[in-house]
């Protein structure tokens, strides 16, 4: 019987905050219920085992994120969407390491779960949003939107792990690559068929 005012939102945030603090892959089911004050036996009837809690975690992290994005790009455009996008996306790596994890790595998420959260959709559709501003259309909406992606999570993730080691301050080198973004977003290079030679 599922312990009285346990619930799977419960179980997720437990489990969100302790991979914020220990990392996404090191929280175990066992380390959720002692956080909570309850038997291992007790997370069961909310989430069926460790890979549905991951799959929680990410689709938490991902509503929160776009959330975090879509009030920052609110009413901006061009240049200013780009940056504030970007920085949106940043700090929130930042602050919930563990959760962030969870929204780029290969986790089985239940289909069910995904079709009702709105997290993953929206984020599409921001950044599809902000990129349409800059005049783009597909292929190239797509091979812009992994550029992006690539830049940002390569940024922070080298980051995270200290691999900015030189003088010049991370936030400086931050701020070039959103203007060198910027600028090749304004003059992206005609979309051709054939492939890019080595």
């Amino acid at each position: 019987m599922a312990r009285a005012g346990l619930t799977a939102e419960r179980v997720t945030l437990a489990g969100a905050e302790l991979a914020d603090e220990v990392g996404l892959d090191r929280v175990t089911m066992s380390q959720v219920a002692r956080r909570l004050g309850v038997k291992d036996a007790s997370l069961y009837s909310h989430v069926r085992n460790l890979e549905d809690l991951r799959g929680r975690i990410a689709l938490l992290a991902a509503d929160e994120k776009t959330l975090r994005i879509a009030e920052a790009i609110a009413g901006r455009a061009g240049k200013e969407a780009l940056a504030a996008f970007a920085d949106a996306w940043r700090e929130y790596a930042h602050q919930y390491p563990g959760r962030y994890a969870a929204t780029q790595a290969a986790i089985r998420i239940d289909p069910e779960l995904a079709a009702d959260a709105p997290g993953p959709r929206r984020a599409v559709e921001l950044t599809y949003g902000m990129l349409r501003g800059y005049g783009l259309a597909e292929p190239d909406l797509t091979d812009a939107v992994r550029l992006l992606r690539s830049t940002f999570h390569g940024f922070v993730a080298l980051e995270a792990s200290g691999g900015f080691a030189a003088g010049r301050a991370p936030q400086q080198s931050w701020v070039r690559a959103l203007h060198a973004l910027h600028a090749l977003l304004e003059h992206w290079p005609a979309s051709r068929d054939e492939g890019v030679s080595a």
